[in-house]
Formats: C-alpha cells, structure tokens, sequence
C-alpha cells in the first residue's frame, strides 16, 4: 500500500512539473501571475454568487473535516508497530527475564500492539485464560482510540452536499420569486438564478468528495493495524504457551 502511494506521488508531482513546465514556457511571467490572480478572482466571484451563508457552511465542512482527517492519519501512522522486529524483542526478552522483562520492552514501545502486550503481560501470573480475556478486551479499547472522530469526518461528508442541496433549492426559490417579480419567464433571469443555484451543489460534492478520498485512506489504515494487532496477539498468547511449557 505504501509503495502504491508513494508511485502515485511521483507520477502526480512529474505531472504537475510537466504542465507546470509547459505552461511557463507557453506563457511569460507576467502572464502566468495574471492568470493566477484571474483564478482567484474567479474563485471569489464563485464563492459570492454562491451565496456567503452556503458557501461559507460548506467550506467550514472542508476545514474540519480535513483537521480530522490529518490528525487521524498523524495518530495512525504512529500506532503502526513493525511487529518483525518487536516480535522476537518480546520472546527474547521472556526467555531472559520472563514477563517483566517482556514489559519492560512492551514499555518502550509505542502503539497498540505494545499496549495490548503488556495488559496482556501483566496478568501471566494469572493463567492463559487471564491473558486472553485481558488481550480481547484492552484490544476493543485500542480499536475505540483508533475510530475516534471518524464518525464525525463521516458527518461532514453527508453535511456538506446537503448544504449545497439546500443551498440550490433555496436558489431556485429566488430565481422563481425574480420571475415572478418580472412578469415574465426571461432566459437571462432563469439562466442566472439556475447558475447561482447550482453552484452550492457544487461546492458541496467537492467537498464530500475531497472528505471521502481521506476517510477511506483512514479505513484502510486501520483495517492493517487491526490485522496487526490480532497476529501479534496470537503470536503473545502462542509465545506464553510455548514458555509455560
């Protein structure tokens, strides 16, 4: 998965250089920031037709719903164990000193899989059966810290394209009432409010769309340290079994 994304990278950042390139040797330098300061006139125009209160709605979606996301993926990215080398760290350490020492390790460590070790590490005097008890549960706790705030990323990806739905219908309603102000159905009227209106679907869409790239990203990150989590469990459980013996 890494090296799918970091492919993907590349090939978007020698993409963009290519038209970047392109575009400076198409066009002069005061040209280009011309055309830069256009684009961003224009994105205000948008966003002012659109109308301030929508507009304004659907891009504090996008905020937050991108804070979230960039905090879940700091979180995530530091959760991740590499579980090759933490692995036989933890059985060298009970063969030498036995479970505290295996804590001890488990105490230097970060992530879930490090946490879920040592509950699990600290009830082996208790038997096997404390042991598995105490992985599946503190294991449902980790899973809790790695979903928080995704219910609320979801919540922005369903908010935002009915702001924007909410924002065209109310566009509609001002483009009839301008109509009906006139007296008569004029293309140029019609044509207007439509665009008005339909520019808050578009905000909205865009922004679900954006949020929904990143909360699949997030799924699938968590779905690897889950699988991690389980191996290495089994791993903990076969390891204190094997020293029992």
């Amino acid at each position: 998965m890494k090296k799918l994304f970091v492919l993907l990278a590349v090939l978007g950042f020698i993409t963009i250089s290519a038209q970047y390139a392109a575009a400076q040797t198409a066009t002069p330098t005061g040209d280009t920031e011309q055309v830069e300061m256009a684009i961003h006139q224009q994105l205000k125009t948008k966003f002012i037709e659109g109308g301030p209160g929508f507009m304004a709605s659907i891009l504090l979606c996008l905020i937050f719903g991108l804070a979230l996301a960039i905090e879940r993926i700091l979180y995530l990215t530091l959760s991740e164990t590499n579980t090759e080398k933490f692995l036989p760290k933890i059985d060298a350490a009970l063969k030498d000193g036995g479970a505290p020492a295996a804590m001890e390790v488990c105490r230097n460590t970060r992530g879930p899989v490090a946490s879920i070790f040592y509950q699990g590490l600290s009830r082996a005097d208790q038997g096997l059966e404390a042991v598995e008890k105490s992985v599946t549960s503190y294991g449902g706790v980790q899973m809790t810290f790695l979903e928080k705030n995704l219910s609320w990323i979801q919540l922005f990806i369903a908010i935002a394209p009915m702001l924007g739905f909410l924002g065209t219908v109310v566009g509609m309603v001002a483009a009839f009432d301008a109509i009906e102000a006139a007296g008569d159905i004029s293309p140029t009227v019609v044509a207007g409010g439509i665009k008005v209106a339909l520019i808050t679907t578009i905000g909205g869409l865009i922004v679900a769309i954006i949020l929904q790239l990143f909360y699949n990203y997030l799924l699938s990150k968590i779905e690897k340290i889950t699988v991690q989590m389980e191996d290495a469990s089994i791993a903990l459980i076969d390891m204190l079994v094997k020293y029992e013996k």
